[in-house]
């Protein structure tokens, strides 16, 4: 928390003449209830009309000076709290993206997206509301205060007398509501991970005619999100009507009280007209902290979220080391790890690859295929064992550069709403002839039949294409910027046999040069490998060339058998 303060020092001095400016609007705006009282007390009775006029024109002007300087102020305020978001979101932004897996797996996806958004919108709320009612209302409730002291001091008492419960209530509203806006946050948090759960699969909804289903649960969510929004309500709309109350019983005893003395000659009735407009003033200051500390509560619960996720440690130390000659490019020494730090998803993983090799991987579902590749990309930290790329632990790599060397297509990879071109691209300011050549080594041959060939349009994650065409279509990004080590993560399970050994054709051919590391659920995609791993629960059952694992892994031959047809 303390750290978001430093996202207010190079405003300071523009928040300075903000307060000055606001502080005077103000003071001046105090002054018209006593202007008044003068008015009718002192001036009127004399019959000058000249004063009279005077006074009133002073009143007006007054109004004036109070309406351009809390306007101005109101503006500049704003301004500042939008410079101050605007600048929070983007850091907020930046850190999201370069968390670590294992971090972002820990906040979760929705949770980020709400922090984002939502709390960085109630944070805003907050810096802006602070600047103008977080000023205001503290100078009209205690410069109110002061001046009905020196206007009646007895009635002011009545007034005084009703603050300590006052305060009472905005203590313990504001200390209870608190983690109540934190809950209500964390059940926000739950319901976007629904939405964008039912987005994703919205079409194996409909395919399965679970929509009443899926409706049914978000209702369970969102009612949740509801009952914690309301308890966080009622108990802010506590202020309201606790204050109007109190304050009323006061405002009655005032009347009450000053009829009696303007009756015994005490005092006069201008002053308990100004009196009763500054207890008026009073009220509506005190309303303003009402509302100040429900957009308080809000945004300090959301300071917090976003402070945890701004100031997250980085849990990946990384160096800055240059890869140096070795005889393997790739090694993976006795590697174990788990997602959940119970059970080992990887377990005494080794290989190593000569620069140029293919490794092929193959296994069940949830082996541990893509998780090896995760590590390779350095997603994850391995628990023991190492990974060297070139040599150097790619510990001891920095990031971007290691990333640098791999060209990926992920099992769930997305396309944007962009054209051909640009999703090939993807902001490398890659040549046409890069391009092309990636484009016609992943047999994208269909962009010759769309509208504007490589400058035809691609709806949001390219729906407007089939799933071979995508797959298609992110090889060629893989391959555009000619990668050290390509990573294919079971990316042509929608090639028809043609067009996959076509490929494979051409990958031989034009990225001789390339390591290549494919996972594969058919085994006609990798039995060309220099080398194959067989995967089973994190564990290497098999290991070796086509030939030999057909000869040394039963589970390896059996599917071999069951997809050749050879019985």
């Amino acid at each position: 928390m303390k750290n978001l303060l430093n996202y207010f020092k190079p405003h300071l001095p523009m928040m300075g003449l903000q307060f000055v400016i606001k502080f005077a609007g103000t003071i001046v705006e105090l002054l018209l209830p006593w202007i008044l009282s003068t008015l009718l007390d002192d001036v009127v009775p004399t019959g000058d009309l000249v004063r009279v006029y005077s006074w009133g024109g002073l009143m007006v002007l007054c109004a004036l000076l109070a309406l351009v300087g809390n306007v101005a102020a109101n503006r500049m305020a704003t301004g500042i709290s939008r410079r101050i978001t605007e600048k929070l979101r983007h850091d907020l932004f930046e850190r999201t993206s370069y968390l670590s897996c294992r971090q972002a797996d820990q906040f979760t996806i929705p949770s980020l997206i709400s922090r984002l958004t939502t709390d960085t919108y109630h944070l805003h709320q907050m810096i802006d509301r602070m600047q103008r009612l977080g000023i205001r209302a503290p100078i009209l409730l205690l410069g109110g205060i002061l001046i009905t002291l020196s206007l009646e001091p007895v009635l002011t008492l009545v007034l005084i007398g009703t603050l300590p419960l006052l305060a009472a209530v905005i203590w313990y509203v504001s200390r209870k509501g608190i983690p109540l806006f934190t809950a209500t946050q964390s059940a926000l948090d739950q319901m976007v991970r629904k939405v964008q759960e039912n987005m994703d699969g919205v079409r194996v909804i409909k395919a399965l005619s679970k929509t009443d289903y899926e409706k049914d649960r978000f209702d369970a969510i969102n009612l949740q999100l509801i009952d914690r929004e309301q308890r966080a309500g009622i108990l802010m709309a506590v202020t309201n009507p606790a204050m109007n109350l109190m304050l009323n019983l006061g405002l009655a005893l005032v009347v009450l009280a000053g009829a009696f003395r303007v009756d015994a000659g005490l005092t006069q009735p201008g002053k308990i007209i100004a009196f009763l407009s500054y207890f008026t003033i009073i009220l509506n200051a005190l309303m303003m902290v009402s509302r100040l500390f429900v957009i308080y509560s809000k945004g300090i619960a959301s300071a917090q979220r976003i402070a945890e996720t701004l100031y997250a440690p980085d849990d990946m130390l990384q160096g800055d080391s240059d890869p140096q000659p070795a005889e393997y490019h790739i090694e993976f020494d006795d590697v174990c790890f788990s997602y959940n730090k119970v059970q080992n998803n990887l377990n005494h993983v080794s290989f190593k690859l000569k620069q140029g090799e293919t490794l092929g991987i193959i296994g069940p579902t949830g082996s541990g295929k893509s998780t090896l590749l995760n590590l390779m990309l350095r997603f994850y930290d391995p628990d023991s064992g190492e990974i060297r790329i070139s040599g150097n632990r790619i510990a001891g790599l920095n990031a971007q550069k290691l990333r640098s060397k791999f060209g990926i297509v992920f099992q769930n990879d997305f396309l944007m709403a962009d054209t051909i071109r640009e999703n090939i691209d993807f902001g490398r300011s890659l040549s046409e002839h890069q391009i092309h050549t990636a484009a016609r080594t992943a047999q994208v041959d269909f962009i010759a039949e769309k509208i504007g060939g490589f400058s035809g349009m691609l709806t949001e994650k390219g729906t407007n294409l089939s799933g071979g065409q995508k797959q298609r279509l992110l090889i060629a990004r893989a391959l555009a910027a000619a990668p050290e080590i390509l990573l294919l993560d079971d990316c042509a399970s929608a090639l028809d046999y043609k067009t996959d050994a076509a490929l494979r054709r051409a990958l031989a051919r034009d990225f001789r040069g390339t390591t290549a590391v494919i996972v594969a659920q058919r085994i006609s995609s990798i039995m060309g490998a220099d080398q194959i791993l067989f995967l089973n629960e994190g564990n290497i059952i098999g290991c070796g060339t086509h030939q030999e694992l057909l000869e040394t892994c039963i589970s390896y031959r059996e599917i071999y058998e069951i997809q050749m047809g050879v019985m």
